[in-house]
């Protein structure tokens, strides 16, 4: 619950840990033996004039199955419980509506049974528990993956594409990239030489990809960037096309095809995402606001 949060404008920390129980720092072993009355919990501290507290609401139910009172995927046990716990009335309020406006949107044929309860003292997790997912990926991700969570959250969150609508509003170039896994011409596509400040965004979804900051001349022919604004909008797939062996980079949002990242780049983490621009569409720093993305100005601060 850490990585979904992380990274976002206006998040300030994710701490992992317990809450909810009566049994004053609670370890790990104690908290899984369901007898402290503890669930496993992230507090997150934000900024509300960034990231207003409904995005976040937003978020929290596109990781859990919250029609599920025994526990998560593999996980069970009251431990393992969801819940939403408020600090302040105005908290309380959105957080009922939120649950009530997924009741009413028939996503789930089943009721919606995460509680939403008022907060009682947060005792963070043991240090190892603390962004596992960046010291242990692998194992992380093949958790993630064996547990039933991916496939459920992809299953339930998936975007339902409409063949017709992408036709209508992508040119036929931007079509085949995204939906068909085609590959512009190096050198003639539009973003391979841009210099302006801003962010792209995917073309289908809208979603935020990545920054100026991060673009650079790879001499490549296409956009390269050291890195995503966020990891958790993309997703990676194992590329067996034209005889070669790539890592293929799609949006999880639209589940578009982007490109591909290479370990050849300059950046800390030795990475090169090598995009398609007709993949993407440039939301200049001065447009930031008025294009809904006002949250993300601070990256240029």
């Amino acid at each position: 619950m850490v990585a979904p949060f992380e990274d976002l404008p206006g998040i300030v920390e994710v701490v992992s840990g317990y809450t909810g129980g009566h049994k004053e720092n609670p370890t790990y072993e104690e908290v899984c033996s369901d007898t402290t009355g503890h669930v496993e919990a992230v507090q997150i501290t934000y900024n509300p004039d960034i990231f207003p507290y409904e995005k976040l609401l937003e978020l929290y139910w596109q990781q859990i199955d919250p029609t599920d009172a025994g526990g998560q995927f593999h996980d069970r046990g009251q431990s393992y419980q969801t819940a939403i716990f408020y600090h302040t009335e105005e908290q309380r309020r959105l957080a009922e509506e939120s649950k009530a406006a997924l009741e009413a949107s028939g996503r789930f044929d089943k009721p919606i049974v995460t509680p939403i309860l008022p907060a009682k003292p947060f005792y963070p997790a043991e240090e190892y528990h603390q962004n596992y997912h960046k010291k242990n990926p692998g194992h992380y991700k093949r958790y993630r993956k064996g547990s039933g969570r991916e496939d459920f959250l992809e299953k339930t969150w998936a975007p339902k594409k409409d063949e017709a609508d992408l036709q209508q509003r992508l040119t036929p170039l931007q079509y085949q990239v995204t939906q068909k896994n085609a590959t512009e011409p190096p050198f003639q596509n539009e973003f391979w030489d841009h210099h302006g400040e801003g962010i792209y965004v995917d073309i289908v979804s809208g979603e935020p990809l990545f920054s100026s900051r991060d673009k650079y001349d790879s001499g490549c022919g296409w956009p390269s960037f050291t890195r995503p604004i966020r990891d958790y909008s993309i997703k990676e797939k194992l590329d067996l096309s034209h005889m070669m062996v790539r890592t293929e980079v799609r949006s999880k949002s639209s589940d578009s095809h982007l490109g591909h990242v290479f370990d050849d780049g300059p950046g800390p983490e030795g990475l090169r995402y090598c995009i398609n621009s007709a993949a993407l569409r440039f939301v200049p720093k001065e447009e930031l606001d008025a294009q809904g993305y006002g949250e993300y100005k601070v990256l240029f601060e």
